[in-house]
């Protein structure tokens, strides 16, 4: 706790001796003119770079763990899963939604309204993520059952938890401001503060898993002090020169108008996060009826290469978003038409190209993460393959998703999220192992991929009509529009 004290005075008294914003001219300019190709190229490097990193706090444990602890500590881990999913909904919730409001804004070239969105979110991510951690405690144990452990499982994932649980601030805080570092323009930045957090992670999880035999618990302390290490180095930049915007402390106080003005852009993201973890709770359930503790710890792996290859294609959102919220604040349609194409294409050749890896090495990857237990190894092959079989289909639903979460259409934004997987998903997952049994829960991900895939289709169908109508409309003369 006075850790905590420590880092939340020293984050106040930076804020309080913040310099004027300066805004940096070439940033804007780069966003209103320069070529799409070269724009996307020149924020999706740092953005994949990014989340790749990123990744690695989930990845790096996981192995790690199954190598250093069993396999056993890695099925506990995954039942941890979905809980810090919920987590990272929240930081979502606030950290995109204010990133695109601050990337219309700037379109707008209305700098003190996007200050207001980044001290809104500020204050919004500090208590959102202390009710978070009050809430968790109180109700880890039922949600550690309910998300599928068992009494081998049950010890390794109340240790790792209540560990990550302490450090809920830090990582909300840091990973919700960095979103908002791209959102002004300063992708290499937001790439640096993610190399940092997640290098720390890298070097601290084997010294101690391995030198000091700490096993999961190592694990989780490696973690929250790479957390730590992200949210001041986050609270720096809004000090310092290489900010676009800065955190003042005028504006660090909660306005209903802007609170809402936030939320309902970030409702999409969150809700999909939701779902996903109401998603993997349903999965872990059946795993355990149909598989064991072992699928369990499967699925551990599955999701590891899920987030690997679905967090490269957000890193094409991430590059994405701050084009069409800046180019769409600006009314620049045909600039918002580009990025979303380019997006599309550049997300369906990654998706086709993990899939076959994914289709030709299921074995290599799975003993990645564990190389000494056979029967791991002949549930994840089968699991990994059947349940990303539709790959394919899924990058440019993440990428039509964040186009209308960026061009502030919340409410189809919303339903996209939550089609796949509420609507669809977990039905399936409820009612096919009764068929098939463990096939079942994989199968079921690849029929709903396909078919949210069909009603993605259908709503970017209509969406490129209202935009070629924008851009005709704004190539006609003048004279033509009055007459009209």
């Amino acid at each position: 706790m006075n850790l905590l004290f420590t880092i939340t005075f020293a984050s106040l008294k930076l804020i309080i001796n913040a310099k004027p914003p300066m805004v940096h001219a070439k940033n804007v300019h780069d966003l209103e003119s320069k070529s799409i190709p070269r724009l996307m190229w020149q924020y999706f490097v740092p953005a994949f770079t990014g989340v790749v990193v990123n990744s690695l706090y989930n990845v790096v444990d996981r192995i790690f763990i199954g190598q250093g602890v069993g396999a056993y500590a890695l099925a506990g881990l995954s039942a941890v899963f979905p809980i810090m999913i919920i987590m990272m909904a929240f930081g979502m919730l606030i950290g995109i939604g204010a990133g695109v409001r601050i990337s219309i804004n700037l379109g707008k070239k209305d700098i003190q309204r996007a200050e207001l969105v980044l001290g809104n979110a500020f204050i919004l991510l500090v208590i959102t993520s202390i009710l978070v951690t009050l809430f968790g405690f109180l109700i880890k144990d039922p949600l550690l059952e309910l998300f599928g452990t068992s009494e081998e499982t049950k010890g390794y994932a109340s240790d790792y938890l209540n560990i990550i649980l302490l450090g809920t601030i830090f990582n909300m805080v840091g990973f919700g401001l960095n979103n908002l570092i791209r959102s002004e323009g300063n992708a290499k930045i937001a790439m640096y503060s993610m190399l940092i957090s997640a290098g720390t992670n890298l070097v601290l999880d084997p010294i101690f898993i391995f030198v000091f035999d700490m096993g999961v618990k190592g694990a989780a302390y490696a973690t929250i002090i790479s957390m730590i290490v992200l949210c001041i180095w986050v609270l720096m930049h809004f000090r310092s020169q290489k900010s676009v915007l800065k955190l003042r402390l005028k504006n660090i106080r909660i306005v209903p108008e802007i609170v809402v003005y936030i939320v309902t852009i970030g409702f999409a993201p969150f809700a999909m996060q939701l779902a996903s973890s109401m998603v993997q709770g349903t999965l872990n359930t059946q795993l355990v009826k149909y598989g064991g503790d072992l699928a369990v710890g499967a699925m551990g792996i599955i999701n590891s290469v899920v987030m690997f290859l679905v967090m490269s294609v957000i890193a094409i959102n991430m590059a994405a978003q701050p084009i069409i919220g800046f180019n769409y604040g600006a009314k620049n349609f045909r600039r918002v038409k580009q990025t979303l194409i380019l997006g599309i294409k550049s997300a369906t050749i990654l998706s086709i190209t993990g899939w076959f890896l994914i289709e030709l090495f299921p074995g290599a990857i799975i003993k990645i993460f564990n190389h000494d237990n056979k029967e791991l190894l002949d549930i994840g092959k089968p699991g990994l393959r059947i349940l990303l079989a539709a790959l394919p289909f899924i990058g440019f639903q993440i990428i039509v998703g964040n186009y209308f979460q960026s061009v502030s259409k919340a409410k189809i934004a919303a339903l996209l999220s939550l089609l796949r997987q509420v609507l669809l998903l977990i039905p399936a997952i409820l009612i096919l192992p009764g068929i098939w049994g463990l096939t079942g829960v994989w199968i079921a991900s690849p029929i709903c991929d396909i078919l949210s895939a069909l009603i993605v289709i259908y709503f970017l169908y209509k969406e490129m009509k209202l935009l070629n109508r924008e851009i005709y409309l704004q190539d006609l003369p003048p004279t033509q529009l009055i007459h009209g």
